[in-house]
């Protein structure tokens, strides 16, 4: 049997065990280095029924359930919900089990990975006629099909029959 090394297993390592079909077994030892890019998001305000209440300071807006990190890159939670004016914006985070909302002070920076952070612009109504937004409808638009035909028989197959999502199937003599 092989020797296990026990400085392979910490928290930035995983480790594989491998059996062979002779019944050796082997340790494989990985090493992963994750940089977590971080970026200013809120301060804490105070803790409210088990959760921190935090003001945003950056111009973004978290994602609902993104981490929620110390400056040392502990993480002490998710963001929950997100409430208040557009100009003052709050989220409440929901902190991970063993993390005590009551332990932080107001004023204490807290930060998000950047990834996870939505420009305010997609939550403010957008100009009439704007580029990107397609006129007449998406998805082929009503009656004209768009992928397959439309929803339902079109042609004459009595009453009740069925087309589905195959569009029209008319399979009876053509007129002339």
């Amino acid at each position: 049997m092989l020797p296990i090394e026990k400085n392979c297993i910490d928290q930035k390592s995983t480790s594989i065990v491998m059996t062979s079909l002779n019944g050796d077994v082997k340790l494989a030892c990985l090493t992963f280095n994750v940089r977590l890019r971080k970026a200013e998001v809120a301060t804490f305000l105070h803790a409210c029924e088990g959760e921190a209440v935090i003001k945003l300071i950056n111009e973004k807006i978290p994602y609902f359930n993104a981490p929620i990190y110390l400056e040392n890159k502990t993480q002490i939670g998710k963001v929950e919900e997100i409430f208040g004016p557009i100009n003052e914006v709050f989220f409440s985070v929901k902190m991970l089990e063993g993390i005590i909302a009551t332990s932080y002070k107001s004023g204490d920076i807290i930060f998000i990975d950047p990834a996870k952070l939505l420009p305010l612009q997609r939550f403010l109504p957008q100009p009439q006629g704007q580029a990107g937004t397609p006129s007449g409808g998406g998805r082929g638009g009503r009656g004209r099909g768009g992928r397959g035909g439309g929803r339902g028989g079109r042609g004459f197959r009595g009453r009740g029959a069925a087309g589905g999502r195959g569009g029209s199937r008319f399979r009876g003599r053509s007129r002339s």
